[in-house]
C-alpha cells in the first residue's frame, strides 16, 4: 500500500482486536511496532466511542517490547517518569522529551558512525594492545618465579648446582620437605630481586 500524508486508521474493538482500514485486515501489536518503524503513521480510534486511543497503544506497544527483554528505558528514568505525573513540572515533560528524541533522531546516522568508528578498527587495535601488555606482565611475572629460562646455559648451570648442594633426599623421605626447601628458596630469590634497584 502507498504511503500517503494521511494517517492509517485502526480500529480497536472491544474483543481487543485491532482492525487496520488501509488494509481491512486484523492486525498485532507486533504489526503495529512494524508500522513504527517504518515510519508509517498511524491513528488508533476506538471502534465502539471513537475516542483516540493512539497513546495508551503505543504505550502498550513499549510496554510488550520491554516484556521481550529489549530494555530500552531505564529503570531510574521510569521512576523520575513517575515522579512528574501530578507536578507541577508535568506540562514541560512532553515536550523536553519530544525535543530529545527529535536531536537524537536527527543525529542517529552521525552517532553510528562514530559508534562504529569507535568499536570497529580502533577498538580492535586497542584490545589487541591489551592483550599484548598483559601477555608481557605475565611474562615478567613468571620470569621472578624462574629467573633463568628454561633451556638457558644459567638454568642448566643453577639446577646442576642445586643438585650438587642440596642433600640427598633420605630413602623413604618425604616430598614435602623437598617443596617446601625450594619454596623457601624460591622466596630468598624473590626477596633479592625486590631489594634491587
Amino acid at each position: 500500500m502507498a504511503k500517503t500524508n494521511e494517517p492509517t486508521i485502526i480500529k480497536k474493538y472491544a474483543n481487543r482486536r485491532l482492525y487496520n482500514t488501509g488494509t481491512s485486515t486484523y492486525v498485532t501489536l507486533e504489526d503495529l511496532a512494524v508500522m513504527v518503524k517504518g515510519e508509517e503513521d498511524f491513528v488508533v480510534y476506538d471502534a465502539k466511542s471513537g475516542e483516540d486511543i493512539t497513546r495508551s497503544v503505543l504505550t502498550q506497544i513499549i510496554f510488550e517490547q520491554e516484556g521481550k527483554g529489549q530494555n530500552l528505558l531505564p529503570v531510574t528514568f521510569l521512576r523520575q517518569l513517575i515522579r512528574f505525573y501530578g507536578d507541577s513540572m508535568q506540562g514541560l515533560v512532553p515536550s523536553f522529551l519530544e525535543y530529545s528524541m527529535t536531536s537524537l533522531t536527527k543525529e542517529q546516522e552521525k552517532l553510528r558512525s562514530q559508534m562504529s568508528d569507535a568499536f570497529g578498527a580502533t577498538a580492535f587495535e586497542a584490545i589487541e594492545d591489551q592483550v599484548k601488555r598483559n601477555t608481557e606482565m605475565f611474562e615478567r611475572a613468571m620470569k621472578m618465579f624462574m629467573p633463568f629460562p628454561a633451556g638457558s646455559p644459567d638454568a642448566t648451570a643453577a639446577s646442576s648446582n642445586q643438585a650438587s648442594t642440596s642433600k640427598p633426599a633420605k630413602s623413604g623421605g618425604s616430598d614435602l620437605d623437598e617443596m617446601k626447601r625450594q619454596l623457601e628458596d624460591m622466596q630468598k630469590k624473590i626477596n633479592k630481586l625486590s631489594e634491587k634497584p
